[in-house]
């Protein structure tokens, strides 16, 4: 005899809230594992194609590590030390950017940055609140013990249990399948395979359009000779996962810096505005089309409302898990709503009639 709607509902509701409580106590604990399992889920595909190829699927898990690790170390050898370079000259740069923006915009307007206006103490302030905060931050991150322990162990953990957990995928959720409630394991199958689907164009595709971007962006900086370049081309990469965003900041902070350092050489400003725009393009008509899909159901507004809201409770973790939960929701919410529509509630009497008279 199944369990009444009402007790359902509550032991669904609990459930909830239990993960909820959990995510905010152990939030820094359970990090390592969620960036694991996200790795994992990201990887199975390929570990399903080489199994269909022939290998087994420990050889498979072994051959993706193998390829991921030297793929990991190469562009930390590579890449890291040029990015902390530029990271740190960047933050040393800023007043002197700004002492630059301050003159520029003197000569064009003298009235409104006389002695101690508003807006030129504005300028000084940003400037040096820049050098200062990303000064404290560096040194906290290079210095601190509990920093370099934490690092260490989120990079030691994340592996060992991408590694494990991609092994033991379809096991795991084989052995999930066998304990859902006989009585909804069909609707629940039907949801997880729908939250699956979206999850899967949206985080791999977009976390495949960021990457291509991201690249895209921090090469062709460098090529052209813009001062931090690959600090630019990294963040309007990472920034793309929320749309618009990453073209915009991105744009606007590669543009400025443009002006500073080419001003005079309109060739090379306009070199930087065209990669933009070549950006946007490929990112528009090519690679979401082609990587991400347009059934993906999660409309930016509601990704950023996600995004904000679990950054802002549960802190990193909560902007790990809101994606996630935010196709989780938003494949509910459409679940209910085809239950809705096909419901006496919103059809009335009327449709009710016209099936009688149909039979």
């Amino acid at each position: 005899m199944a369990l009444p709607v009402r007790q359902q509902a509550l032991y669904w509701s609990a459930s909830a809230v239990v993960f909820l409580l959990l995510l905010w106590v152990l939030g820094n604990v359970i990090m390592p594992f969620l960036v694991g399992g996200a790795i994992a889920y990201f990887l199975d595909p390929v570990a399903d194609r080489l199994e269909r190829m022939g290998c087994s699927r420990a050889i498979a898990t072994t051959i993706i590590f193998v390829f991921l690790i030297l793929g990991v170390v190469t562009i930390t050898l590579a890449i890291v030390p040029l990015l902390v370079q530029q990271t740190s000259g960047l933050i040393e740069a800023a007043p002197g950017l700004f002492d630059n923006l301050r003159t520029f915009l003197t000569e064009r307007f003298p009235n409104a940055f006389d002695e101690g206006s508003p807006i030129q103490t504005s300028l000084i302030n940003l400037g040096e609140t820049i050098q200062s905060r990303g000064a404290e931050l560096l040194q906290t991150v290079l210095s601190s013990a509990a920093s370099v322990v934490n690092v260490i162990v989120f990079i030691v953990v994340v592996p060992v249990v991408a590694f494990y957990m991609l092994l033991d995928w379809d096991r795991m959720v084989a052995r999930i399948d066998q304990l859902l409630p006989r009585d909804h394991a069909p609707t629940i199958r039907l949801l997880a395979a729908r939250i699956d689907r979206t999850l899967a164009s949206f985080v791999r595709g977009q976390g495949t359009v960021c990457l291509v971007l991201g690249t895209f962006y921090a090469v062709a900086l460098m090529i052209v000779g813009l001062q931090f370049g690959l600090v630019v081309g990294l963040i309007a990469g990472l920034l793309t996962f929320i749309p618009y965003v990453g073209a915009l900041v991105g744009g606007v902070l590669a543009i400025g810096l443009a002006l500073f350092q080419f001003w005079g050489e309109w060739p090379w400003i306009f070199s930087v505005i065209a990669i933009f725009m070549i950006g946007q393009a490929l990112e528009g008509n090519v690679l979401t089309p082609k990587l991400v899909g347009s059934s993906v159901g999660l409309h930016p507004v509601w990704l950023i409302f996600a995004l904000s809201a679990f950054g802002t409770v549960f802190g990193f973790v909560g902007m790990l898990v809101g994606v996630p939960v935010a196709a989780v929701i938003g494949v509910l919410v459409r679940h209910f709503v085809e239950r809705y529509q096909e419901g006496m509630l919103y059809q009335g009497t009327a449709a009710r009639d016209t099936t009688e008279e149909d039979a």
